[in-house]
């Protein structure tokens, strides 16, 4: 078998109901041994690691917390490119194109790139969000962990990696990438609205924002971890 040319790392915790239709729609495109997938567990009560190993996944167990488990995925693994993943997102028909395309380009070795951001619910709402999310990531240069990140090896390493945060950690990467070093992928990541159905269309994405209001002005994750719920 080829080496894998991509790492995908998922970080888990309880994802048993989500995670088999993330890791379909990975299979669909890689699996000819072109991608690893590692799911990086922090202590699942619910079977998500033997939900993993079934679909032919890799397990390691990790410290809980995004940070923490997106870090030993990543360092579990020899690929070039790394692929961070939510649980609960599933990426559409072409992502493998779009990323081997970008991973092409020798100019993107010192860059990373996110997927267009795709809800899984009908309802206008959801709709409107996606706009204002692909402003922000465009405009601002703040793409979220539910938009996945495609970053090479090296640069990850050179970046210092994910900081053992329980909260903000993809906030915390992505700034230390930079807003002119970040671009979009042509390909869509299918991401789980429950937290939007159970809080609201506005609600949510209000307490979002503050949770990144209270992240700029130096509040401690641990502590922004309470309000984000």
């Amino acid at each position: 078998m080829i080496p894998a040319r991509l790492d995908i790392v998922i970080p888990c915790l309880n994802a048993s109901a989500t995670l088999p239709g993330t890791l379909d729609a990975l299979a669909r495109e890689s699996g000819d041994g072109w991608a690893c997938v590692t799911v990086a567990d922090g202590g699942s009560a619910d079977g998500t690691p033997a939900v993993a190993s079934a679909a032919g996944a890799r397990v390691i167990a990790a410290s809980r917390g995004r940070g923490p488990q997106l870090a030993a995925g990543a360092a579990g693994g020899r690929a070039p490119w790394l692929l961070f993943l939510h649980a609960d997102t599933r990426l559409g028909i072409g992502w493998r194109a779009a990323v081997e395309r970008f991973a092409a380009d020798p100019a993107n070795e010192r860059r990373a790139a996110y997927f267009r951001l795709r809800y899984d619910s009908a309802r206008p709402a959801a709709r409107r969000l996606e706009r204002i999310v692909a402003w922000r990531s465009r405009a601002l240069g703040l793409p979220y962990g539910d938009q996945g990140m495609l970053i090479a090896r090296p640069f990850y390493e050179e970046l210092g990696g994910f900081a053992p945060l329980p909260l903000m950690e993809d906030v915390d990467l992505v700034r230390r990438i930079g807003r002119h070093r970040l671009a979009g992928l042509p390909a869509d990541a299918v991401t789980s609205a429950a937290r939007y159905e159970r809080d609201g269309w506005l609600a949510r994405p209000a307490r979002n924002l503050l949770c990144l209001t209270l992240y700029a002005a130096g509040v401690p994750p641990r502590l922004i971890r309470r309000v984000y719920g």
